[in-house]
């Protein structure tokens, strides 16, 4: 099954992979003409009710299959406000192909369209874009529908009804046979129904590699506040300055509002000075040990997110208290560097990210992954479900030329990033991002977005410039690499 946000997700990847949306709604369209042939003869009479979107572009398809019957396509609302080029382009069709349409653009006029004359109603009006209780004319017609003494098909989900869990805040409609397209949608299970899902030739490469439809996200809210969009702690240093500073940065420039760096007194200056957006708390010391957890704890306990290893080296008593953090640690982590030399043996009821490379995967209990992104993705999934097994709610992002995202059951590959992005500090910048979204998503889509970005981000830098990428680069380019309007 497949939820609607997922969905949108894979069909934007699909038209990224060379799959023209306007090429999937004529397969649905097909598909919709299909099944209203399995409930009516030639010549019955049907009406296609639409609404402005891609649902009702399904149903502008539909039409043009169904020659052999007598067909009224309905739209109801205005032309020129009907929301997508693909739609309107298949409506304009109809009319230039002079085929019977009709427009409803007040509810009261829905009473003229005489529905219970017709053989099948197809309700083609909101899919899966239903929010909330609907709006007319969209009320009327659905009142209208379900009242009609005709067989009621509709497209992808009945109007009204939620795609996801199958319930309506007000008025949906009854219908008596779903065509949905793809997969399965979560709330179809729950209606009485006859569901048919259609292949309407998205490709599986669409859902298994990460894409552009998985890194498109809402605006922020005009009322928006300090924190709202996360708040991210590092917890990192010692050895190494920049690698925490580099985390911190990138999750600032993922979207997190707030970023905190803990790290050594020895250090803290040095790390103050790379930015002034950068907030450090320190402890004493010149790397971590089990006597500065306080401080660590008190910082982590503020944040959404805390990403515990960038720079911190692997001392046994900075891997020891890495240990006890995590083992007492009940938020949402993410684990990098050095300090996932832990896992192989930890117990934590967090929720973890971790993100290491070749080698790192086999400290943390995984075999050698090879180099083929299906030997890395068997690797990734075996080490996940292993995880899984010993208690561990931990999603692995391993890493390469080719990214693995998995928690044992779902597994996204990425494969933006180029061989430039092997100079150090390129996966600091990945914790930051990935602990940024990881305070707004799930893990595995968090991980996947993160890699995503990163390595795009990577691409641009090489775009713009050649080779001779530095890790600071990606951070200024991090923002670019969430558009998706190119």
């Amino acid at each position: 099954m497949i939820s609607a946000g997922r969905m949108a997700a894979v069909d934007a990847n699909a038209a990224a992979l060379g799959v023209p949306r306007k090429q999937l709604m004529e397969s649905s369209g097909n598909a919709v003409a299909t099944a209203i042939k399995d409930h009516a003869e030639p010549g019955s009479w049907v009406v296609l009710c639409c609404g402005r979107g891609n649902n009702g572009g399904d149903a502008f398809v539909a039409a043009r299959f169904l020659s052999a019957y007598d067909v009224e396509t309905v739209l109801l609302g205005r032309p020129e406000r009907i929301g997508t080029d693909i739609a309107r382009e298949n409506w304009e069709a109809l009319d230039r192909a002079e085929l019977s349409t009709r427009t409803i653009r007040d509810s009261t006029a829905i009473d003229s369209l005489a529905l219970d004359d017709a053989d099948v109603i197809v309700d083609a009006i909101l899919g899966t874009g239903v929010a909330g209780e609907l709006r007319e004319p969209e009320a009327s017609a659905v009142s209208a529908i379900n009242a009609a003494d005709a067989t009621v098909v509709s497209v992808d989900v009945p109007t009204g009804l939620d795609p996801d869990t199958g319930e309506a805040a007000g008025r949906a409609i009854d219908a008596d046979a779903v065509v949905t397209f793809h997969d399965m949608k979560p709330g179809l299970t729950s209606i009485d129904a006859d569901v048919t899902v259609a292949d309407i030739g998205i490709p599986t490469a669409a859902e298994t590699f990460v894409g552009p439809g998985d890194i498109q996200r809402e605006a922020r809210r005009s009322h928006s506040h300090k924190g709202d969009h996360g708040t991210v702690a590092v917890v990192g240093g010692g050895p190494y300055t920049g690698a925490p500073a580099l985390t911190a940065q990138a999750a600032l420039r993922a979207g997190a509002d707030l970023a905190y760096l803990v790290v050594p007194s020895a250090i803290a200056d040095t790390i103050q000075g790379f930015s002034e957006n950068l907030i450090v708390r320190s402890y004493p010391g010149d790397h971590l040990t089990p006597t500065a957890l306080e401080t660590v704890r008190a910082t982590a306990e503020t944040a959404d997110v805390t990403v515990i290893g960038p720079g911190l080296g692997a001392r046994d008593t900075t891997l020891a208290a890495v240990r006890s953090f995590l083992a007492s640690y009940t938020g949402q982590a993410v684990v990098d560097a050095d300090a996932l030399a832990v896992i192989a043996d930890l117990d934590t009821d967090s929720e973890l990210v971790c993100t290491p490379h070749a080698g790192e995967f086999q400290k943390m209990g995984g075999d050698d992954p090879g180099d083929t992104w299906r030997s890395r993705r068997d690797a990734a999934v075996d080490l996940a479900s292993e995880l899984t097994d010993r208690g561990l709610d931990a999603t692995i992002l391993l890493k390469g030329a080719y990214d693995i995202v998995s928690d044992g059951e779902t597994t996204r590959v990425n494969r933006t990033g180029n061989p430039s992005m092997t100079v150090g500090g390129t996966g600091d910048v990945l914790a930051g991002v990935s602990a940024s979204m990881f305070c707004l998503e799930p893990a595995v889509e968090a991980a996947s977005i993160a890699a995503y970005v990163n390595g795009r981000a990577g691409d641009l830098v090489v775009d713009d410039r050649g080779s001779g990428l530095v890790a600071t680069d990606l951070i200024d380019r991090v923002p670019d690499a969430f558009r998706t309007d190119e």
